[in-house]
């Protein structure tokens, strides 16, 4: 299955739209839930949020990337500066873990018949793609932990820990058993090795990642360009 990635701008609206249907996802999101006070949330929940989310896509900052097959929108990853995400900082899990800039990948939306084909790693590595394209030296993730071997749909929309490992991510820190906070530390085109911090984690560059046996295109603007990841190993 080869799929693409593109960053979700307004001339893409109609995918999204498409992707999300009438129930905005899950319950009259529309992937509004960490960007919006809570009790603002609950009274936009349907066409109030899907206007905001629109709003979002049409200022010309995309919110997130959409993932194609064969032409048409199968995936969403919500995938912004964690400053976008106001309910993060009122959040007693996952508070700041320091006071360095970070892009968060806050939400998943995989159509029932793509899930558990290792899309979601694909988006994670499309978008720790993007945000390094963008300037982004970490991106970060908050991830569920199941206690369970299958974790329901419902409970998956910030991904699962096994997904953010696979995708090269290592645990910065945890204050709940089960939602862990987890960071990509990135490789600007202009660093060395040298220059790079001694406690992070060397990650593969985006063009050195493994696709798992799904040819990926990923369409930026930008010196990244367009590139094919081969066949995977796994």
């Amino acid at each position: 299955m080869d799929l693409s990635f593109h960053p979700a701008t307004a001339d893409r609206w109609p995918d999204l739209e498409a992707l999300f249907g009438p129930r905005g996802a899950c319950g009259g999101c529309w992937c509004m839930w960490w960007r919006l006070p809570r009790s603002v949330y609950e009274r936009q929940k349907g066409q109030p949020n899907k206007d905001a989310l629109r709003a979002l896509v049409a200022a010309g900052d995309p919110p997130g990337l959409l993932a194609y097959a064969d032409g048409a929108p199968i995936a969403w990853c919500a995938v912004a500066p964690r400053a976008a995400y106001p309910a993060l900082e009122r959040s007693r899990v996952l508070k700041r873990v320091d006071d360095r800039p970070v892009w968060s990948v806050t939400c998943f939306f995989v159509a029932r018949p793509f899930r558990r084909n290792g899309v979601s790693v694909r988006l994670l590595e499309a978008a720790t793609a993007y945000a390094t394209e963008q300037g982004a030296m970490i991106v970060e993730g908050y991830p569920v932990d199941p206690r369970t071997p299958r974790l329901p749909d419902a409970f998956a929309w910030t991904g699962t820990v096994s997904a953010f490992r696979r995708a090269g991510f290592v645990e910065a820190l945890r204050r709940s058993d089960a939602r862990p906070i987890m960071r990509y530390v990135t490789t600007p085109r202009h660093a060395t090795s040298a220059s790079a911090p001694s406690h992070a984690p060397s990650p593969r560059s985006p063009r050195q990642r493994s696709s798992h046996g799904l040819g990926c295109s990923w369409l930026f603007p930008g010196p990244l360009g367009r590139f094919i990841l081969p066949p995977g190993d796994r």
